[in-house]
């Protein structure tokens, strides 16, 4: 249970990084070098890996939400969703579902109301295009 919820953990982290980073218009190591205690190593791979996919998850991210430009997304949900979307491409050893109960959480708690549904229906869209099985 503690590996679970140290990996919840980690994953809010990660996304303060990357809303800091997107908010402020700057790259994730210029934010984790501002950090004055050095992030857990799986912080730094969810937000790092969710920066340097953020191409690749941007244009899936547009193919599925249909009649929402990424502009129109809350940054928030953007961030969520190119986060799982690293998950779901780079590291198969994560299950599906959890990185889709984890990312609609971070959504419900941190975003707008409709942000939980919005996040799992792009995310479940493209779940089944990127992973087999």
């Amino acid at each position: 249970m503690t590996n679970i919820d140290e990996r919840s953990d980690a994953r809010e982290r990660a996304l303060h990084l990357l809303y800091e980073a997107q908010s402020k218009g700057i790259s994730i190591e210029e934010v984790i070098g501002t950090q004055v205690v050095e992030p857990e190593e799986l912080v730094l791979t969810l937000a790092r890996g969710a920066e340097s996919t953020s191409a690749r998850a941007d244009e899936l991210i547009e193919g599925k939400s249909r009649g929402w430009t990424l502009n129109r997304m809350p940054v928030l949900d953007l961030a969520i969703m190119r986060m799982a979307l690293f998950e779901l491409i780079e590291r198969s050893e994560v299950p599906t579902a959890v990185v889709l109960d984890e990312a609609v959480d971070l959504a419900k708690r941190f975003s707008t109301d409709d942000s939980g549904r919005f996040v799992n229906g792009v995310l479940a869209a493209i779940a089944s295009e990127v992973r087999h099985g």
